[in-house]
C-alpha cells in the first residue's frame, strides 16, 4: 500500500511540473511578444534578432512538454480529468509554440523594416500587443484554475485585436494609396497586424482547451 501511495505522489506531482511548465512556456512567449514589438517601435535591429534567435528556447519547450505529457501517457494510463489535462497540455503547448512563431516573424519584419525609411507610427499597435499579452495571461490563469467562464470571457475579447487590425488595413491603404512609395514598409506593417491577430487566435485555441478541461466537452469559440 506504502508503495502505492508513493507511485500516486509522485504521478500527481508530474502533473502538476506539466502545469508548472505551460506556465513557464506561457511567460517566454509573452516576453518574446514584447520584446519583438518594443524592438520595432524603437527600431532596434540587434533585439529583434535575438527575439528570432531567443524562438528555439520556445520549441525547445515545447518538446519537452510533449515528451513529458507522452511518458505520463505511456506509463500511467490516466483517466477522465487526468486524461483531459495532459492532452489539453499538448495542445496548448502548440498554440504557445505557434504564438512564439509569430514573435519570431514581428522581429524579422522589424529587421526588414530598420532598412528602410521611418515611417509613421501606427498607433493601433500598442494596443494590440496589450491585448495580446492581457489575454494570454487570462487564458493562462482560467487554465490553472479551470476556470470555462474566465476562458469564455476571455475568448470574447477576440473581437478588439479583429476590429485593430482592421484598422491597420483602412490605414496602410490609404497610406500605400497615396504615396507609392511606401507601398514596401506598408505591407511590413500589415504583415505585423496579421501576426499579432494570429496570436489572439491562437489565445483563443487555449481558451477552447481550458473549457474541455473544464467541463469535458469542446466548443468552436471563433464562429462569431
Amino acid at each position: 500500500m506504502a508503495r502505492e501511495t508513493e507511485i500516486r505522489k509522485a504521478y500527481h506531482l508530474q502533473l502538476a511540473q506539466l502545469g508548472d511548465e505551460i506556465l513557464t512556456m506561457g511567460s517566454m512567449v509573452d516576453k518574446a511578444l514584447e520584446r519583438s514589438m518594443d524592438a520595432l517601435a524603437r527600431r532596434d535591429v540587434d533585439q529583434a534578432r535575438q527575439v528570432v534567435s531567443d524562438d528555439t528556447f520556445i520549441n525547445a519547450k515545447r518538446m519537452g512538454i510533449e515528451d513529458g505529457a507522452v511518458i505520463l501517457l505511456a506509463t500511467q494510463q490516466p483517466m477522465a480529468s487526468d486524461l483531459r489535462f495532459i492532452t489539453s497540455v499538448e495542445h496548448i503547448a502548440t498554440d504557445l509554440e505557434r504564438m512564439g512563431d509569430h514573435a519570431r516573424s514581428i522581429s524579422r519584419l522589424c529587421v526588414k523594416l530598420c532598412a528602410e525609411p521611418p515611417m509613421r507610427s501606427v498607433n493601433e499597435f500598442p494596443r494590440m500587443i496589450a491585448s495580446c499579452r492581457e489575454r494570454l495571461r487570462l487564458a493562462l490563469d482560467a487554465f490553472i484554475q479551470r476556470d470555462a467562464d474566465k476562458a469564455l470571457a476571455c475568448a470574447r475579447k477576440d473581437s478588439e485585436l479583429d476590429e485593430l487590425q482592421d484598422d491597420v488595413y483602412d490605414l496602410m491603404l490609404s497610406t500605400m494609396e497615396k504615396d507609392g512609395s511606401t507601398i514596401v514598409r506598408a505591407t511590413y506593417l500589415l504583415w505585423i497586424a496579421h501576426n499579432l491577430e494570429r496570436v489572439g487566435d491562437h489565445i483563443t485555441n487555449v481558451c477552447e482547451r481550458v473549457i474541455y478541461l473544464a467541463k469535458g466537452r469542446r466548443e468552436e469559440l471563433d464562429e462569431e
